[in-house]
């Protein structure tokens, strides 16, 4: 019976990260689908899966191209000074267009994975990502600034630590994050530079 309950325990690990991402994918696709099924199948009588997203995908490149040009400029400055004179929607309006600007924009934040050391005594390290090339002086001391997302969730902590405590890894950004958000199960190759 113990084997029994062990071989059904593999096979719930085996099949649930698989069948928990289905799940999730297929939640996303029938959400963003769903936002114009209604509309498209009333104006075109015809009910198309998947119809939906692409219309949302173009008319998000197409918004893409459109914030690019000169065009623009001028609705992005009144949002801005609207913004401005608005303290809660300008608090709220910065900090997601920075999430955002940190993990997919031009301006990525998080591509320095560095390790941090954080007591020498006891030889102890922290991976984090390098955030900001200005050190920060404090005390005669520069410090540079080091953000360590925690496992299992989407916040950290900002770190200001001696530049001389942090040493670069030659892996992908996209490989140290997941190596910290999984806890360290993600199995990664990091050396040091």
């Amino acid at each position: 019976m113990k084997k029994l309950l062990t071989y059904f325990i593999q096979g719930l690990l085996f099949v649930a990260p698989l069948g928990l991402t289905v799940f999730i994918v297929y939640r996303i696709f029938m959400f963003t689908d769903g936002l114009l099924s209604t509309y498209l199948e009333e104006q075109l009588e015809v009910k198309t899966p998947g119809l939906g997203i692409l219309i949302i995908f173009i008319f998000l490149v197409l918004l893409g191209i459109v914030g690019e040009t000169i065009l623009a400029r001028p609705f992005k400055k009144l949002v801005n000074r609207i913004l401005q004179k608005t303290p809660f929607l300008k608090l709220i309006y910065s900090s997601i267009n920075d999430l955002f600007s940190a993990f997919i924009g031009k301006e990525r934040k998080f591509h320095r994975p560095v390790m941090m050391l954080v007591s020498s005594e006891n030889n102890l390290w922290k991976m984090g990502f390098l955030t900001q090339d200005i050190p920060i002086i404090i005390d005669e001391n520069e410090l540079v600034t080091v953000y360590c997302p925690f496992s299992y969730g989407f916040s950290g902590e900002i770190y200001f630590v001696p530049s001389a405590n942090i040493r670069p890894l030659s892996i992908p950004p996209t490989e140290a994050m997941k190596f910290i958000v999984s806890g360290g199960v993600a199995g990664v190759d990091f050396t040091e530079e």
